[in-house]
């Protein structure tokens, strides 16, 4: 984080180009196939393996670079 001597705070123009820079459209699709995989197993009710892909979901760093994202 930067901070000039106006006051104003945000992100080095280096860490900007990193983050546009990722992978989004494989980051969205890690997402998309944990989601399909929990609809999957709740359909099949195998809810303990529902239990145990929604904790991986919400721990995974795809999920919360895609949530801080959009």
């Amino acid at each position: 984080m930067t901070i000039d001597l106006h006051g104003s705070v945000g992100a080095s123009s280096s860490l900007r180009q990193d983050w546009k820079s990722l992978p989004w459209d494989k980051i969205r699709q890690r997402v998309r196939r944990l989601q399909m995989r929990i609809a999957k197993a709740i359909k099949e009710k195998r809810y303990g393996k529902a239990q145990a892909l929604q904790w991986i979901l919400t721990h995974s760093h795809s999920a919360k670079l895609l949530a801080v994202n959009e």
